[in-house]
């Protein structure tokens, strides 16, 4: 099919042309003396993302659940007890994860489409007074649902009910793009993956640990090998690390901080806010008893958009027709959620330019199947709310005359008769 497809899943998402391009060299030797300038400089910068100044960055060759799984096999032992709420499909795995691993999982279970319950979690702590819960786990983007939750009052209720667990943080689908305060929320354990907000190919689990997290290695029993923080502390020390990293990765993650800090990370989450609330609209002007599986604003996700369609319609087939008739990738419904839900992914590098043809794609197919959407629609909600919100643009200089050319009829002198 010609012209490019236009992804809009969650992750992975659009690699820039700067990455790609950063990304293509020849491999070198990664025991060389000239690679701790990359390794030690990547580990430096990362804390900025995260938002941290006390925390210590791992790079892990895996992804998001390969980062779930190193915060927890080396902060904990096995039969410890972890709360967890559960509102979406990424919670739900974080959860499988933990019990596979022999912990004890205490399950809040929250209806999909609300978030993390900051009250309950708080509840549950304030009558845990032997302190067995060691640990709260939080999506702070669940991205099955687009739901984001308020991990800054699920630490003040962890911390009105005085109680020490630590916090651990799935931020896979919110670090660079959502704004995430390690160090103010207290996070201990937080995780992401390349392919997100970080605009790289899958293949990168980043984990960052508070002091307090580190601390917990000591007493940690659960077994651990690949994932070990101690063999990459005493590596990463060096400027190394334990074993053979993806030299391509390496570069194109160098690439994307320095991406990230030429826009900034306050007009990042902005970009992120605007173009969501362009797709909200948009949801909102197609109506036909489409709406949004977040129950409430507060839980609306800036990332990704989840479309509950009428009761009778497949989802899938609109996520089907769009691909093969349109080259558009639209997120699926997922577990529960499935044929009942699409998702639009609008995180990492785009804009309103292409956000509107995701959005005029998505019109096409929901006609397609036989959703009531009026065509543009969507794309005219969503247009307007981008061009009425966007930034103004100051008034073209006048551009002085070239000396080689001729002065315009204009600014001739008068000629005498």
């Amino acid at each position: 099919m010609p012209g490019r497809n236009f992804l809009f899943v969650p992750g992975p998402t659009n690699v820039p042309e700067r990455i790609l391009r950063a990304m293509d060299r020849a491999m070198e030797d990664h025991r060389s003396s000239a690679f701790p300038e990359l390794a030690t400089g990547l580990l430096r910068d990362l804390r900025t993302v995260f938002k941290t100044t006390t925390g210590q960055a791992f790079l892990f060759p895996a992804t998001g659940t390969g980062g779930w799984e190193a915060a927890l096999v080396n902060t904990r032992s096995p039969g410890d007890r972890i709360l967890a709420p559960r509102y979406g499909q990424f919670s739900h795995l974080w959860i499988d994860l933990a019990q596979r691993h022999g912990l004890r999982v205490d399950i809040i279970d929250v209806e999909w489409g609300e978030g993390a319950p900051a009250d309950r979690i708080g509840e549950i702590l304030s009558q845990d007074k032997q302190h067995e819960i060691k640990g709260v786990l939080i999506v702070h983007n669940e991205t099955a649902t687009g739901v984001t939750s308020d991990v800054g009052a699920v630490r003040k209720a962890i911390d009105a009910a005085q109680h020490p667990a630590l916090l651990y943080v799935d931020g896979v689908s919110s670090i660079g793009s959502i704004d995430f305060r390690m160090d103010e929320w207290n996070v201990d354990l937080a995780i992401t993956g390349s392919q997100k907000g970080l605009m790289l190919p899958a293949g990168l689990g980043l984990v960052c640990a508070s002091p307090k997290a580190l601390a917990a290695r000591e007493h940690a029993k659960c077994p651990r090998v690949f994932f070990d923080f101690g063999d990459m502390i005493r590596a990463n020390a060096t400027g190394y690390f334990p074993y053979t990293p993806s030299i391509p990765m390496l570069y194109g993650l160098r690439e994307s901080l320095d991406i990230i800090s030429e826009e900034g990370l306050d007009n990042i989450f902005a970009r992120h806010q605007r173009l969501a609330e362009g797709v909200r609209a948009a949801v909102r002007a197609w109506g036909g008893g489409l709406k949004l599986c977040a129950k409430a604003p507060k839980w609306y996700s800036n990332t990704v958009t989840a479309i509950m369609v009428p009761e009778g319609t497949n989802a899938a087939d609109v996520i089907d027709v769009a691909f093969r008739r349109y080259n558009l990738a639209l997120g699926a419904g997922l577990a529960r959620m499935a044929g009942k839900l699409f998702r639009i992914g609008h995180l990492g590098d785009l804009n309103e330019l292409m956000l509107l043809g995701a959005l005029a794609g998505a019109e096409m197919a929901m006609r397609d199947v036989g959703l009531p959407v009026t065509p543009g629609a969507g794309v005219a909600a969503a247009a307007e709310h981008y061009r009425s919100t966007a930034a103004p643009v100051a008034p073209r200089a006048a551009q002085a005359q070239s000396p080689s050319l001729p002065p315009s009829p204009s600014s001739r002198a008068p000629v005498r008769a």
